[in-house]
């Protein structure tokens, strides 16, 4: 069963299962899921723990040896499999998959922790097997706008009360770094009494900018039309080193995905179809920025804007005499709705 992470602790207490799958790439909700079942376990009576760390090279024939060997002190055990970054592997498939069989003569809890799962990982046996069984936990990213509100509701948990504005200026200083904000919050609880209220004035003054971007955020702002947000994201790039042929791919992409939506939909093809013939296919969760961007880039503006990528291109290989990153800044605002800061006689520059 699908449970998300503000959700399992609510359904940890209702019932331990013999199985939880904590899949994603967000830190700090991961951690936090990963907290709940071992305290979930706890409070259940299990008391002895084995953890598996999957490198390179592992040998899967350990977990069928932790879940076969009876415990001299306890009935039952946690069961830590630790993935990471690693996947699975054929033989790594294959032992969970023996390990689905043995569950009903089984009394151990089997924590799987580990990156993304996509839909096709999903519909694989051993997923399938376990999944009878289990509790999967997506891990995912705060979306942007709603990160001022997640944040409000995580200040509580440090005796915090902060205010709406002083929420969305934190999440601004810390989007796309869950540790480093929960970091800045413990901190001012350490500073602030019990219960204190905490006010934008205390945000500007005490929370440094730890802001991390990488280029799908960039992407996701210039569809969605928020000018500003696509602005401070290219900024942090740049700063962070990020190489400007990357952000120029990730810009690119989208532009030529919006025309071919645009093509699909002038051939008389709804927008669900549309989104569905691409390559990747746009999922649901994506499509409604697809669709702003769609209704504000007609098809003449997105040829405009991806004559612009292409002359970028010619610039970032030295063969254009246009500010690379000025240009990806117009490039990207463009995009998003805005209006570039470049005058349009940048973009007639002639080849070298």
């Amino acid at each position: 069963m699908k449970v998300f992470s503000d959700q399992l602790p609510a359904a940890l207490e209702k019932k331990l299962p013999k199985v939880v799958i904590v899949a994603g790439e967000e830190p700090l909700q991961h951690r936090d899921a990963c907290d709940a079942v071992r305290a979930a376990a706890r409070k259940a009576g299990v008391e002895e723990r084995e953890v598996l760390d999957v490198e390179a090279n592992f040998a899967w024939g350990r977990l069928d040896e932790a879940s076969n060997n009876l415990s001299l002190f306890a009935s039952c055990k946690l069961l830590e499999v630790r993935l990471g970054k690693h996947s699975l592997g054929q033989e790594g498939a294959k032992a969970l998959s023996r390990y689905a069989e043995r569950l009903a003569t089984c009394d151990d809890i089997l924590l799987i922790s580990m990156g993304k799962l996509d839909a096709k990982q999903q519909k694989s046996a051993w997923f399938k097997a376990l999944d009878k069984h289990a509790l999967f936990v997506p891990v995912w990213p705060v979306d942007a706008s709603r990160l001022g509100f997640w944040l409000r509701d995580r200040a509580s948990r440090h005796g915090l009360t902060l205010e709406l504005d002083a929420a969305r200026l934190l999440g601004e200083r810390t989007e796309g770094n869950l540790l480093a904000a929960d970091q800045e919050l413990q901190k001012l609880a350490l500073l602030s009494s019990p219960g204190a209220r905490i006010t934008p004035e205390s945000i500007m003054q005490g929370v440094e900018d730890n802001t991390r971007f990488d280029v799908f955020t960039l992407a996701d702002a210039c569809l969605k039309g928020e000018p500003a947000r696509t602005s401070r994201v290219l900024h942090g790039l740049r700063s962070e080193g990020v190489e400007a042929p990357i952000v120029l791919w990730a810009l690119s992409r989208e532009l030529r995905t919006l025309l071919s939506i645009q093509q699909h939909l002038e051939q008389g093809q709804s927008f669900e179809h549309a989104c569905k013939a691409q390559k990747p296919m746009i999922f649901d969760k994506r499509r409604p920025a697809y669709q702003k961007a769609i209704a504000r880039l007609p098809m003449k503006r997105l040829h405009k804007l991806l004559l612009m990528a292409q002359r970028l291109d010619l610039s970032i290989k030295g063969a254009v005499a246009i500010p690379t990153w000025e240009g990806l800044h117009d490039l990207a605002l463009t995009l998003a709705g805005g209006r570039g800061l470049l005058a349009d006689t940048a973009w007639t520059y002639q080849v070298r």
